[in-house]
């Protein structure tokens, strides 16, 4: 059963969706297809990453102007680091310029911005321009960008499962302290509610080791676009296929609300 009437403008679906509070308030990007799309056109991997880079900021202000809440993407995974080095350094210079982009532009753009993953092997300039952001992100109100980079969803509940064993060796908690909000609290994401949809580029059927507990009860919408041409009219026909969803939540439909 249709949710809502579409039309045949994407832009008039949206301001419906809107308006009916059907927007998806957390979106999560697994970014995929930016070698393929360079090997495509005869150029080296990094020429993909730096216009999937690009696509990233486009798609970013899209989502800000629409209303959205969260937007997380998943920039560099654990397993990454076994490509080659040279396509590794490329990524990282451009996560590089990313961030100072970000401390020029975020209070003029009213946006926050968060890292996921294990910052301990970072360079100290990278180290520094994140905290700085960190510091800017209190000063602002908008969207929040959440940038998973040496990410792993097992290894972030990996994680958490020694902290939660550490404050548990201390004395600090008892094992029946232990529960779904104890394991949350101690993710990277902590404080950021789960993703409402999950849009997969590149057409691969998997979540590669992203999000593995926050996307429990998320929606996926997979595109074969690979993600330099991802453009906002695929974003706005991956929140129209979400907002004409029935979100059971192992319920019996009407979008009930899970049990937090």
């Amino acid at each position: 059963m249709k949710l809502f009437q579409r039309k045949k403008n994407p832009a008039a679906d949206i301001e419906d969706i809107r308006r009916q509070g059907r927007l998806p308030a957390h979106i999560a990007i697994i970014m995929d297809g930016n070698g393929r799309w360079a090997e495509s056109r005869g150029l080296p991997r990094n020429a993909g990453h730096a216009r999937g880079s690009e696509n990233f900021d486009r798609i970013a202000t899209l989502c800000s102007e629409l209303g959205i809440r969260y937007l997380t993407v998943y920039a560099f995974s654990t397993e990454n680091w076994k490509r080659d080095p040279e396509e590794v350094r490329g990524i990282f210079d451009l996560f590089r310029k990313y961030l100072k982009k970000s401390c020029d532009e975020m209070l003029a753009r009213n946006v926050k911005l968060r890292i996921f993953g294990d910052t301990s092997a970072f360079p100290e300039d990278i180290l520094a321009l994140i905290g700085r952001a960190a510091e800017l992100s209190e000063q602002t109100t908008g969207m929040q960008v959440n940038v998973c980079i040496n990410y792993g969803g097992r290894d972030e509940i990996v994680h958490a499962a020694k902290s939660l064993a550490c404050d548990a060796a201390a004395g600090r908690i008892s094992p029946e302290d232990v529960d779904a909000a104890a394991v949350e609290a101690r993710l990277y994401s902590a404080g950021v509610p789960d993703p409402d949809l999950l849009i997969r580029t590149g057409g691969d059927m998997r979540v590669s080791n992203f999000l593995l507990w926050q996307i429990a009860y998320s929606e996926l919408y997979v595109t074969d676009t690979l993600w330099p041409a991802f453009s906002g009219e695929e974003l706005c026909r991956a929140i129209i296929s979400f907002a004409g969803r029935d979100r059971r939540f192992g319920g019996y439909g009407k979008s009930s609300k899970p049990r937090r």
